[in-house]
């Protein structure tokens, strides 16, 4: 049986110190109650209460430091007040003793379920499971992730349909703001964290003004949403690299739901500091393999009988003891097997990078450390 955890944490500690920075790459300690978190880092997807394909072991191999949840999908199976109930929380009930993010769900709110309607309450949606009709409000998202637990708590806002004109994204960014004053309302545990979200698409004036609107609020760090849905690559990295310098310099700054790894490496030299996506363990379901080269499609008939490792510079379990071919054989073959090997491997990558990039910051040399890895990553485009 697992016990719930007895948490003892002071809110009056430093939540987020900045140790170096090398031009605007940053590195830094967020402290929570369930331990430190080193950044920049990357945080693996566990959306319903699991990291897909991976187990709590397999996380702490590889040097997660901290997952995701989800609260959309975790309020609609199993419920949070079962969690709550059964576990003490999401960590007690998923047996993971390190900390834990949760989303708002408000990104799933608008696009998974059925003929959602939004109002100045909150969103009204049909359950993309059964059909069910419920109502998730700034108050319920704080309800549903206070009894979660997570050490990091996400503001409940609107994620606009794209393309979009400006007018409409004012809108949205000025209803997420109230939404965002609704949230910091609500009572969370004593050792929660709530994180605003900055909005306003590529326009800087309107990330500018939601900014300083939830700077209002002082809340103890600050998130960039809706990225990397749509506009062209270049497009986020230029305004990355003229935005985020302007966040404050004091808060952790997480950028949501991105991307691949030269966008971790764009995102570390803009002055990100926290990230997450589906992309290492999705993909890895799909058959790409990340290695130091750039992806290969594990599944191609040339690696059938190729029996070097997936990737000679990596030091995971996967690439010391298996082989392309093998690898090949698995997916082609449709054993679980493949989507567990890969998803670690592409997890351990995505975690040594930020490794190496934090390394690099503190010893001053970040630049030619992204240089370095461009250069070699992209190779055999």
């Amino acid at each position: 049986m697992v016990l719930p955890f007895k948490i003892v944490y002071e809110r009056s500690m430093t939540f987020f110190k900045l140790e170096h920075t090398d031009g605007k790459a940053r590195a830094g300690t967020i402290t929570t109650a369930h331990g430190e978190i080193q950044t920049p880092i990357f945080m693996p997807v566990g959306t319903r209460a699991t990291v897909k394909m991976m187990t709590n072991r397999d996380l702490e191999e590889i040097g997660s430091q901290i997952i995701l949840g989800n609260t959309y999908h975790l309020y609609l199976r199993p419920g949070h007040e079962l969690i709550e109930r059964v576990g003490g929380g999401l960590h007690g009930f998923m047996n993971w003793k390190k900390p834990i993010l949760t989303d708002s769900g408000g990104f799933q709110v608008f696009s998974l379920s059925d003929l959602n309607k939004r109002t100045e309450q909150g969103v009204e949606f049909k359950s993309h499971l059964d059909g069910s009709r419920h109502m998730i409000t700034p108050e319920k998202s704080m309800e549903i992730q206070k009894a979660l637990g997570s050490d990091i708590v996400m503001a409940f806002d609107e994620c606009p349909a794209l393309p979009a004109t400006k007018d409409e994204l004012r809108e949205s960014m000025e209803l997420s703001m109230r939404w965002a004053k609704r949230c910091q309302s609500v009572e969370l545990k004593s050792h929660q964290h709530l994180f605003g979200i900055i909005q306003g698409g590529l326009h800087r004036d309107l990330r500018t003004e939601s900014m300083e609107m939830l700077e209002e609020l002082n809340l103890p760090g600050l998130a960039l949403g809706g990225l990397s849905v749509g506009e062209k690559n270049e497009e986020m990295v230029e305004f990355l690299q003229n935005f985020v310098p302007t966040m404050p310099s004091q808060k952790p700054r997480y950028l949501m739901g991105v991307g691949t790894p030269l966008d971790l490496v764009n995102g570390v030299a803009s002055g990100i500091d926290m990230f997450d996506c589906v992309l290492p363990t999705r993909n890895a379901r799909n058959g790409q393999f990340l290695t130091s080269k750039g992806p290969i499609n594990i599944k191609k008939e040339m690696y059938k009988e190729d029996l070097s490792p997936p990737d000679p510079e990596c030091s995971c379990y996967v690439c010391k003891n298996h082989t392309k071919a093998y690898l090949n054989h698995l997916y082609k073959t449709g054993e679980y097997l493949a989507g567990q090997l890969m998803s670690y491997h592409n997890l351990h990558f995505y975690l040594n990078l930020m490794k190496q990039m934090r390394q690099a910051i503190r010893e001053g040399v970040f630049d030619d450390f992204a240089r370095s890895f461009y250069k070699s990553y992209t190779s055999n485009s």
